[in-house]
Parts: structure tokens; C-alpha cells; sequence
């Protein structure tokens, strides 16, 4: 089979296409046909070392697909079941080994495509708007990246809860797709200051939540757009990390509350992943939320679907469809 390999970290140029061995399930696996997987910038992070994977390996977090065997020890999945998944490597291929704990099935009202869309990212949105900070009716929030694929999400799902949108794009076509999300207001942070308009906006008081996906570049005014006792859920680091941070910040900002909340530490029981995933799919067959795909490639486009992600040109969700 097909798979992009990584050999050596550094830029979009390391992810090669490859033939391999389709691999075979263990006890606890399922070997999946991949129809779809996402791609985020966690697989930004893994193929540049940021974060660090063991050399070689298959990138990719997020699928959907047809099971096509099981572990000997899998119960609950059949072959010819439809599943998604998200936390589980090696996505980006034609086969993946995907846990069974990772997996859940996929309502016959949605498709492969937008089943691995939301999968990710929608369980994402889902634990910041209801563990992280649950939103309620007349609060504000800030969502960086607002016609991202994650920025969409979030701002449905804040408007869903009765609170305030303020969005930041970099573009005026970006900002039209933020509003018709339901952005309230849009910065556009190339320009404005962000944090000087929020104030404008919110009569001095600041935003009670900053959803920030995007980290280095954003994290200062972040904290300055926050009111007395607010919350930065620090989600991502698009731009970079965050360099280190003095507590006495916090203080400073009003006593503000910072988190570096990530979606593993949310899907921690069977329970939970089921009650997440569970609900993003009502959402979506209910129309409640809309996922919205701004790319697709094959596989052996992978190199661009990341320089495409990284350089901000894309809107929505990304996928590669091997």
C-alpha cells in the first residue's frame, strides 16, 4: 500500500509517498481502509519535531474509513463497519492500524469525508466549549483564526450556547466566511490591534474566554483582551510556541486563568470519547453544525496540503483522501 513516510524531520519536502506492507491488526486493533484523514497542525508539529516522534513514521492522527479486519480481541467492530478516529497515528495512508479504544462508529447520516473532518477538531471544540470554559448566554469570546477549520467550529458551537463572537482573520474574504459562521464582530489583526479593539467592543471590560489555537504570535494580546478573572485556553501554537511565561502576567492581567488543554486528556475513558463524538454527530445530522472543507488532496499531495496549512491560505478543514 501507500503511505507518506517520514524519515528525518524538517519542512512539507520530508513527507514522502511509499510503498509499504499493509500492515496486519494486533489483539486490540482495527485495520481501517482510509476514506479520509485530517490534516492539523499537530502533524505540522510531529513532522518538523516540535514534537517528537520515533523515525520513521506515518503521519496523521485523524481518519474515516471501512474496517477491514480486526484484533483478535476487538469487540464491538465488524468488518464493512464505517469508523473515525482521532489521537490514533498513521492516517495518512491507503490502510491504517487504528486502536479500538480510538474508534467510534460513524452514523449512516454522514459521510467518510466529513466524519474524519469533524472528528479531531469537532471533539476539540466540543471540550472547550463545555469542560474548558462553558460558555454562557451573554458572555464574549474571542476566536483567534476565526475562518479556520477550528475557529468555524468554535464559533458555531459559542453562538449555539447564546454567547458573543468576536473573531480575528487576516483577510476580508476570511472574514465574510467568520461571519456567516455567526461572528458577532471580526478583527482583522493585520490591521488592528486586537487587543485595542476587543476593549472598543466590550466598553473596556474585556472578553470572558480567548480560544487560542494560534500561540506565539497571538499569546500577548490574548492576555491583554481578557476581563478581570477571564480564561486563555491556549489550544495550539500555530504561529510557535509560547515562550515561558511569569506567573506575576497573570496578576497583572487581573488574575486571569491560562490552560494548555489537549484533546487526549478529554478522551481519557470510553465514556467520555463516546459522549463527545456522540454529540459533534447529532449536531452535524441535525444541522446544528456545519463542517466546512476548504481542501482536499490526494495523497501524494501531502507536502502541499501542509505548506497550504501553515502558510494560513486555506479556510476550514483540510483533508488528504488517499
Amino acid at each position: 500500500m501507500r503511505a507518506i513516510r517520514v524519515t528525518g524531520n524538517g519542512g512539507p519536502e520530508v513527507l514522502e509517498v511509499a510503498e509499504v506492507d499493509r500492515p496486519s491488526p494486533e489483539p486490540h486493533q482495527l485495520l481501517v481502509r482510509v476514506a479520509a484523514a485530517g490534516v492539523n497542525f499537530i502533524d505540522t508539529y510531529q513532522r518538523s519535531g516540535v514534537y517528537s516522534m520515533t523515525l520513521p513514521f506515518t503521519p496523521g492522527s485523524e481518519g474515516a474509513g471501512e474496517v477491514v479486519a480486526t484484533g483478535s480481541a476487538v469487540t464491538g467492530f465488524a468488518p464493512g463497519d464505517r469508523v473515525a478516529w482521532a489521537m490514533s497515528p498513521g492516517s495518512y495512508a491507503e490502510h491504517a492500524l487504528v486502536d479500538a479504544t480510538k474508534a467510534v462508529h460513524v452514523p449512516d447520516g454522514i459521510d467518510d469525508r466529513t466524519a474524519a473532518a469533524a472528528a479531531l477538531q469537532g471533539m476539540t471544540a466540543h471540550y472547550l466549549i463545555t469542560s474548558t470554559y462553558p460558555v454562557r448566554t451573554g458572555e464574549t469570546a474571542l476566536v483567534h483564526a476565526a475562518a479556520g477549520g477550528m475557529g468555524l467550529l468554535l464559533t458555531q458551537l459559542i453562538k449555539a450556547r447564546g454567547g458573543i463572537v468576536v473573531g480575528t482573520t487576516s483577510t476580508a474574504e476570511k472574514e465574510r466566511i467568520a461571519r456567516d459562521a455567526g461572528a458577532d464582530e471580526v478583527i482583522r489583526y493585520t490591521e488592528a490591534d486586537v487587543a485595542e479593539q476587543v476593549r472598543e467592543l466590550t466598553d473596556g471590560r474585556g472578553v470572558d474566554v480567548v480560544y487560542d489555537g494560534v500561540g506565539r504570535t497571538t499569546f500577548d494580546g490574548s492576555l491583554a483582551s481578557l476581563r478581570p478573572r477571564g480564561v486563555l485556553a491556549l489550544y495550539g501554537a500555530a504561529s510557535g510556541p509560547v515562550e515561558p511565561v511569569d506567573p506575576q502576567r497573570l496578576n497583572s492581567a487581573g488574575s486571569v486563568f491560562l490552560t494548555r488543554p489537549s484533546l487526549a486528556h478529554h478522551i481519557l475513558t470510553r465514556a467520555e470519547l463516546e459522549w463527545r463524538a456522540g454529540e459533534v454527530f447529532q449536531w452535524i445530522e441535525d444541522r446544528a453544525l456545519r463542517i466546512s472543507v476548504g481542501g482536499s488532496y490526494p495523497l501524494a499531495e501531502a507536502q502541499q496540503a501542509h505548506r497550504d496549512l501553515e502558510g494560513r491560505r486555506t479556510t476550514g478543514k483540510l483533508l488528504l483522501e488517499p
